[in-house]
């Protein structure tokens, strides 16, 4: 069999943990379908004195990760430090300037700055791989590398984020609210301390734009993605959306429109008879919409140490056969980055679609005859409308309303005639219904 394929592990958290549990309980498994044996060589960390719950007595010790690919005993460098910036990125930066194929979960790095690290790559004809960066274990980006390579793909969507499935799911099987569920999810680790990052989008937008680019063969443009999370949503719209036969996830959602792109993470109302309905807890999963593929499903665990260290290793796996048999390394995106195409962001006023629209208004006269007058001058077509009483010892009441199928910018009219109204508590929520 050949030599070792030797790897530098930087970041020894819950990933780095179980990538080096994963290698050595799958040693021969995983030399067999290599080709050559895998072995982790030397591992670095931020704090070395940390304790972890892995046994690091086997492996050298490097005290500077960014030198890790300078190491004449080192291949390949997985970087699990994570951030956009700082230590991760000097440490991917100077991996492939020495030569080395680099690996990574890092999302936020490759969305910020995966053009200019796949050039480097490209140019120093070492491999970039970073499946575990999207959906955690589920193959989603060599899918659509390679499986689905033949096809145009038509729309790319899906749940992109557990932390928020785990909440918007749990709040739809108790009934309880946000906050109430986001502190539960703390509490079990599924959140973290600052949940910002997922449950205000960001997180699931990071991906959205790395998939975008590897479906549409475009650069990444994650400024170009419209973010929205589910920190403004409460029990009341989760059960509104059930009695009309809906329930809300985090989706993003990507489609190219000649040479526009199209990228929004926002709460949607989802049929209760679309896949992506039956999607609980804090699974991901990403639908791709080939011409002649067709409807595409990829589901499974988007986090934790297995399922995130299984892509890891997956993608070491695929460096490890082509140098065994001298196969191609493969372009980290579809295409090379010179042929990436610049798409320009997709203005969404146009999209036709039908819109959720939940207001917290005075409890008085006239309020409902001032919203529908809005509707009405702003050229939304009204489906459905229900008004809630008041809830508790508050003065405000709840008006949700459906609309019938029509431009988004005609919705963004009717809630700008509104604007300063005294009747208007808060600012209105608005989210789309996915279609079928």
């Amino acid at each position: 069999m050949a030599e070792p394929l030797r790897v530098a592990l930087a970041g020894l958290g819950t990933v780095g943990a179980g990538v080096i549990r994963l290698v050595e309980a799958n040693a021969a498994l995983i030399a067999r379908r290599a080709g050559r044996p895998i072995t982790i060589t030397v591992i670095s960390a931020r704090d070395r004195s940390k304790k972890r719950p892995v046994d690091l007595s086997p492996y050298l010790w490097e005290d500077d990760m960014v030198i890790l690919g300078e190491r004449p005993d080192v291949d390949v460098v997985v970087e699990l430090v994570g951030g956009a910036d700082g230590p991760a990125l000097s440490c991917a930066r100077a991996t492939i300037e020495a030569g080395k194929a680099l690996v990574t979960a890092n999302k936020a790095m490759i969305a910020h700055h995966g053009l200019e690290l796949a050039a480097k790559a490209e140019a120093a004809k070492v491999a970039l791989k970073f499946e575990a960066a999207v959906a955690g274990g589920i193959p989603v980006i060599k899918g659509l590398r390679e499986g689905a390579a033949a096809n145009a793909i038509e729309r790319v969507y899906g749940i992109l984020n557990g932390t928020c499935n785990y909440i918007l799911s749990t709040m739809e099987d108790t009934g309880r609210d946000f906050a109430d569920v986001l502190a539960e999810a703390q509490a079990k680790g599924y959140a973290e301390a600052d949940p910002a990052f997922d449950i205000e989008g960001t997180d699931a937008a990071h991906k959205l734009s790395i998939l975008a680019a590897i479906a549409f063969g475009s650069k990444i443009d994650f400024p170009g993605v419209e973010t929205s999370g589910i920190t403004r949503l409460r029990a009341a719209d989760i059960a509104q959306a059930h009695a009309l036969g809906y329930v809300i996830r985090l989706i993003g959602m990507a489609e190219a429109q000649g040479d526009q792109l199209f990228q929004r993470v926002q709460p949607h109302l989802v049929p209760v008879n679309h896949p992506l309905a039956h999607v609980d807890g804090a699974t991901n999963a990403v639908v791709a919409e080939g011409n002649f593929s067709g409807r595409l499903l990829f589901q499974g665990a988007g986090a934790g140490d297995g399922p995130t260290a299984s892509a890891v290793v997956a993608d070491l796996i695929d460096i490890a056969r082509s140098t065994v048999g001298g196969g191609d390394i493969g372009v980290p995106f579809s295409v090379p980055v010179a042929e990436l195409e610049a798409m320009v962001p997709a203005d969404s006023g146009p999209r036709l679609g039908r819109a959720y629209i939940r207001f917290t208004v005075a409890d008085r006269p006239g309020v409902l005859a001032e919203i529908t007058a809005a509707m009405r001058d702003a050229g939304v077509s009204i489906e459905s409308l229900i008004q809630k009483g008041r809830a508790g010892d508050s003065e405000a009441v709840m008006v949700a309303m459906v609309t019938h199928e029509g431009p988004e910018s005609a919705v963004a009219e009717a809630l700008r005639l509104l604007e300063g109204s005294a009747s208007l508590t808060e600012p209105p929520l608005v989210m789309q219904l996915l279609g079928d």
